[in-house]
């Protein structure tokens, strides 16, 4: 028991934090990569490069006061299967080792993904899910992943997160920012597209394009290019875009729910965030959110992976 470092230096977020096991409080600092107006992304040397010069500022802040670690974690990985690799993920690995080696503290690694779900359930009050040997469903809603994960508690890996679904093409995340860019909104665009929708008063009818327990959220793309090409109202295609992304995880979530059976369902990662889609996702399930300032890239879930695995030692 004690106070754990977490580091996590995802694709478009330099992010560390302080979880203290004891009060249950954390403290996090974390901060966006600079991406330029009217691009959607990064290349992995740029994200690299603007990590290697964040973290350390970041570092400095989360410990403007003395702190006595107790362990520490980083991500290693965006997600725990075979060939899931992103270099920038090795500049909070690099720190992490350093500072471990410095202090002589127990390191451990996780995936990003992971540290999702492990800050959804800290934010919404629900960690005892992994006190006992009942499943639970988790979604990974965001830029890189629309997955659906049947989670249960592991001694080793403290939850298994098993896929049993995702889109075959196309991430919700992409799909707002692809919109939200073309829009000359910022990125990443989830925030501002829908306050955009918001402004519009249209009901659409959507059928998702959901197979089995997978999803195709290509569709969604090209409706909304179609529909700014007519000259349809920007706020209708935001609004379009968030309620297909709402259909179709409300679809994959009744399917998982069908052949599983009902149980808990924590949505996690930044779409998520989204209140158009997630208050609806709420009526409908038994359902819980990491809050909004966890549900985008953070760290906290990988500290209180830190501390998870040293209650175990």
């Amino acid at each position: 028991m004690g106070l754990y470092l977490g580091i996590d230096t995802s694709n478009y977020r330099t992010s560390c934090a302080l979880y203290d096991s004891v009060t249950g409080d954390n403290k996090s600092c974390r901060r966006l990569l600079p991406v330029k107006q009217g691009e959607r992304g990064l290349r992995q040397s740029d994200a690299v490069f603007h990590h290697t010069k964040q973290l350390p500022e970041l570092m400095e802040e989360l410990f403007e006061e003395r702190r006595t670690l107790t362990g520490c974690a980083y991500s290693y990985a965006p997600r725990e299967v075979e060939g899931s690799y992103m270099p920038c993920f090795l500049v909070g690995e690099n720190v992490c080792r350093a500072v471990a080696a410095a202090e002589c503290l127990p390191i451990s690694c996780t995936s990003h993904q992971k540290g999702h779900v492990l800050a959804a359930l800290y934010s919404c009050g629900k960690l005892g899910l992994l006190d006992n040997d009942e499943p639970f469903l988790a979604f990974h809603v965001s830029g890189g992943t629309t997955d659906m994960l049947l989670c249960r508690r592991d001694e080793v890996k403290v939850v298994s997160l098993t896929e049993i679904g995702h889109s075959s093409d196309l991430k919700a995340g992409q799909c707002i920012d692809r919109l939200a860019v073309r829009l000359g909104l910022p990125f990443p665009g989830g925030e501002e597209l829908e306050k955009l929708a918001r402004n519009s008063s249209r009901d659409f009818k959507i059928r998702p394009s959901v197979k089995g327990l997978d999803c195709s959220l290509s569709g969604v793309e090209n409706k909304c290019c179609k529909m700014l090409e007519a000259g349809e109202p920007p706020e209708d295609a935001a609004k379009f875009c968030l309620t297909y992304i709402y259909e179709t995880i409300r679809a994959m979530t009744s399917a998982g729910i069908e052949k599983y059976g009902r149980m808990p369902v924590i949505y996690a990662g930044g779409v998520m965030a989204d209140r158009l889609i997630a208050d609806k996702l709420a009526e409908q399930f038994d359902a819980y959110f990491a809050s909004p300032e966890l549900s985008g890239d953070n760290a906290v879930g990988i500290a209180i992976y830190a501390a998870l695995k040293g209650k175990k030692v």
